[in-house]
């Protein structure tokens, strides 16, 4: 199985499970990723979602070696259309993820690292954006990485491509805590457990207002605050009755 799903109480564990490929995203792990995902926000009984990957690494990015199959122009605009849909599913449903990054995440890999609500990083880990060194770019994670590091960081991990240390992550802003990986798990599931005890309705509407206002400017976010604000008074109202 290229994925494995595993439920801890209202916390579920999604671990990437090509460890010989250092999980890289073939098309079948792509999928199964963005089901699990979905399926997860589905299941009331689901409070949050722990990504992971199954040892050495986190996610290498794309499995290029799948690459050589994608000449026709249909298979690879579908094969794009999929792995942007991976990346955008984090932003859409209601129910938060934590990424616990025990390894090496590359490309699209660091894509998925950060697409999470919260990361935790092994302070053994690394994460880059080679694909210029590669002679392709990193396309479809750019959208994210510009818009959670300042533009010169940014630029430079996608045009330079080299990898940082956990550390330099963390300073950046790209991860919120960095832990040895004996401690990686326990952590990013204590941030899971503390997220998924919070009421549903809140945290599905702090979520959705946190990625929408991210990109206002402040006059039509103020307004989407008090909107959000309003329902949420509604809510508790009612659900007094």
């Amino acid at each position: 199985m290229t994925l494995l799903i595993e439920n801890r109480g209202a916390v579920r564990i999604l671990t990437m499970n090509r460890p010989e490929k250092r999980n890289a995203l073939n098309a079948e792990l792509t999928k199964g990723l963005l089901d699990a995902l979905r399926a997860a926000d589905a299941d009331e009984s689901v409070g949050a979602i722990v990504l992971t990957g199954a040892a050495p690494g986190f996610c290498a990015g794309a499995d290029l070696s799948e690459f050589k199959d994608l000449q026709q122009a249909v298979a690879a605009e579908n094969r794009a259309e999929l792995t942007m849909q991976l990346h955008l599913v984090f932003s859409q449903i209601r129910v938060p993820v934590v990424s616990a990054v025990n390894g090496h995440a590359m490309g699209g890999g660091a894509g998925l690292a950060i697409a999470a609500d919260m990361a935790v990083m092994a302070d053994s880990a690394k994460l880059g954006y080679p694909e210029a060194k590669h002679g392709i770019v990193a396309a479809i994670v750019m959208a994210n990485l510009v818009r959670q590091v300042g533009r010169k960081a940014a630029f430079e991990l996608v045009a330079l491509g080299e990898p940082i240390d956990a550390q330099r992550a963390l300073q950046l802003g790209m991860v919120n805590r960095v832990v040895p990986l004996s401690e990686l798990m326990n952590t990013a599931l204590s941030f899971a457990e503390k997220l998924a005890a919070m009421k549903r309705p809140a945290m599905a509407e702090t979520k959705r207002l946190f990625h929408e206002v991210a990109d206002l400017a402040l006059a039509p976010a103020l307004e989407r605050g008090r909107d959000t604000n309003r329902r949420m008074r509604n809510f508790s109202q009612l659900g007094k009755k």
